[in-house]
C-alpha cells in the first residue's frame, strides 16, 4: 500500500479518536458452530503476502553466523557462544556511550514468490538483563540492485540496558523504513524487492556469559493492490472466543512517558487481551512499579514495554509482538491476512487475532469514534457473520465487547486507501494483523495458521 500519510507511520498508527465512544454492548450467548466456507477461487492464486520464518534446529543452522551457535531443546534458538567482537553503541535516548559484545547471524537470502512492496519483520526473543538485540533487513531489487542494510529494530525486553528504538532516516531513494516497515517508495514505477535476507545482532556486557535466545525470526512481505473496497465475503463460521476484556481508555493520563495512556494505548491493550486469553500472566511483583491506585495494572506494564523511544508511542507492530512473545509458552508473528475467510479459520482453531484498522465514525456503526490508526481484538463472528470484536477504545472493560457489521469491518481494515474527514486520500493497513498462538500449537491450531500462511 502507498504511505499517503508519511514521513511517520505513527500518522497511520497513532490513534486519533474523534469522539468519545458512548454506549455498551451486551454479550451474547455462545452461537453454535458452523463450519467454515471452503477456499474460494481466490485461494487457488498466489497469495500477494507472504510470511517467512525462521524456527527450527535445521534453519537455524542453514544461516551465516559469527560467534553464534543454536541452543537445542523442545524451543531451538539462536544465541551467543564465542563472541565475533566488541562494539560501542550510543543510546540516542539517553547518550550513554556502552562497550557491548556481539555475535551476527543472517538468513539465506529468501526470494518473494510476489515481490514486494512492504516488508514488516517480527522477532521472539528472550533478553536477560544485560543483553539485547538488532535486526535488520537487506534485499535485491527487481531491477537486480540491492538495498543497504536497514535496521528494523533495537530490541530488548525491558528497558534498563537500552531504549528499545526503531530508526528513522532510512533510505535510499527508492525505498524508505517507516518506524517498522520497510516500504518501495515509488510502487507505480513497478520496482519491488524480489528477495531479502534478515541479519540479526546479539549484544551482551563484556566478560559475561549472558545471552539473548532468539526462537523465531521472519518476515511478512506483501503487494496488496491499491483499493478503496474489496469485495464481500460470504459467512462462514458463527463462534466466540472467551477473550479478557480491557479498555484503553480508563488509562487516560498514566504514565506520560509511555505516551499518557488512553486513546495511544490501543495496541498494547489489545496485546494484553490475547496475552491472558492464552494463560499469560504477571506476577504482583512484575507489576510493582504501577501506581497502585490504577486498575488493570497489566496494561500499563504492556504499554511500558511495548514503548518505541524514537516512534514516541505503543503501536510499533513488531515490539508488541515480541513483547507478547516474552509470556512463556507464547509465540508471535506479524503479517497480513486476505480476507475475513482468512480470521474465521483462525477463530475456529482457537486463534484471536488484533487487527490494524483506520476509519471515519460513519464507516463503522456502533464505534461512535474514527481514528486515523487503531488496533482491536476480533474474538469471534455472530450467526449472520457480523464481527464480534473487543475495541479497547471502549469507556469501561464491561462495553468493550463490539458487534460491527462484517461488510463495514472487511472494508475499514482490508482497503489500502481511503478518503479522510478532509477529503484526501490516505492510505490504510491491508489486513495488517498480529497473530499470538502458542509455542507448540495443536495440530488443529497448526493447520489453521498454515492457511493463513504462517509456519
Amino acid at each position: 500500500m502507498s504511505r499517503a500519510e508519511q514521513p511517520s507511520r505513527r500518522t497511520v498508527l497513532a490513534v486519533a479518536i474523534a469522539a468519545a465512544v458512548t454506549g455498551t454492548a451486551t454479550p451474547a450467548a455462545a452461537t453454535a458452530r458452523r463450519t467454515p466456507r471452503a477456499a474460494d477461487s481466490g485461494r487457488a492464486q498466489v497469495r500477494p503476502i507472504e510470511y517467512h520464518g525462521w524456527t527450527t534446529a535445521r534453519e537455524w543452522r542453514s544461516g551465516t553466523g559469527q560467534g553464534t551457535r543454536v541452543a537445542a531443546g523442545h524451543r531451538p534458538g539462536l544465541v551467543i557462544g564465542a563472541p565475533a567482537g566488541r562494539s560501542d553503541y550510543t543510546d540516542p535516548h539517553t547518550g550513554t556511550t556502552a562497550t557491548w559484545e556481539f555475535a551476527t547471524w543472517t538468513t539465506p537470502a529468501h526470494r518473494l514468490a510476489v515481490p514486494a512492496t512492504e516488508v514488516v519483520a517480527s522477532w521472539n526473543a528472550d533478553t536477560p538483563e544485560g543483553t539485547w538485540i538488532q535486526v535488520e533487513l537487506g534485499g535485491t531489487y527487481s531491477d537486480g540492485t540491492d538495498t543497504p542494510w536497514y535496521v528494523m529494530g533495537r530490541w530488548a525486553a525491558g528497558d534498563q540496558d537500552i531504549k528499545r528504538t526503531s530508526v528513522d532516516g532510512q533510505t535510499d531513494g527508492k525505498s524508505t523504513v517507516w518506524t517498522d516497515t520497510f516500504s518501495i517508495d515509488d510502487a507505480s514505477t513497478g520496482l519491488r524487492l524480489a528477495a531479502y535476507r534478515l541479519r540479526l545482532t546479539l549484544y551482551r556486557r563484556p566478560g559475561t556469559r549472558l545471552t539473548p535466545t532468539v526462537w523465531r525470526l521472519g518476515a511478512m512481505g506483501s503487494d496488496v493492490p491499491d483499493r478503496f473496497t474489496v469485495p464481500a465475503s460470504t459467512p462462514g463460521l458463527a463462534q466466540e472466543l472467551a477473550v479478557p476484556r480491557y479498555s484503553q481508555e480508563i488509562h487516560k493520563g498514566q504514565y506520560p512517558q509511555f505516551d499518557n495512556g488512553g486513546e495511544a494505548w490501543c495496541s498494547p491493550t489489545s496485546s494484553q487481551m490475547i496475552i491472558e486469553y492464552w494463560g499469560g500472566r504477571l506476577t504482583a511483583e512484575q507489576l510493582s512499579w504501577v501506581d497502585p491506585s490504577y486498575a488493570d495494572p497489566q496494561v500499563d506494564n504492556a504499554a511500558r514495554f511495548t514503548y518505541d523511544y524514537q516512534y514516541e508511542g505503543c503501536g510499533n507492530w513488531p515490539f508488541n509482538a515480541a513483547y507478547a512473545a516474552t509470556y512463556p509458552g507464547l509465540q508471535s508473528v506479524v503479517t497480513r491476512l486476505g480476507s475475513l475467510t482468512d480470521l474465521e479459520t483462525l477463530v475456529a482453531a482457537g486463534i484471536p487475532a488484533i487487527t490494524s484498522q483506520s476509519f471515519l465514525s460513519s464507516e463503522l456503526t456502533g464505534a461512535s469514534y474514527g481514528t486515523s490508526g487503531h488496533l482491536m481484538t476480533v474474538i469471534g463472528f455472530t450467526a449472520d457473520g457480523d464481527v464480534i470484536a473487543n475495541d479497547p477504545a471502549s469507556p469501561s472493560d464491561a462495553a468493550v465487547r463490539r458487534v460491527y457489521l462484517r461488510r463495514e469491518f472487511e472494508n475499514i481494515w482490508l482497503r489500502t486507501k481511503r478518503h479522510n474527514a478532509s477529503g484526501a486520500v490516505v492510505s490504510g493497513t491491508g489486513g495488517v494483523c498480529y497473530l499470538y498462538f502458542p509455542a507448540h500449537p495443536s495440530p488443529r491450531q497448526r493447520k489453521a495458521l498454515a492457511a493463513v500462511g504462517v509456519r
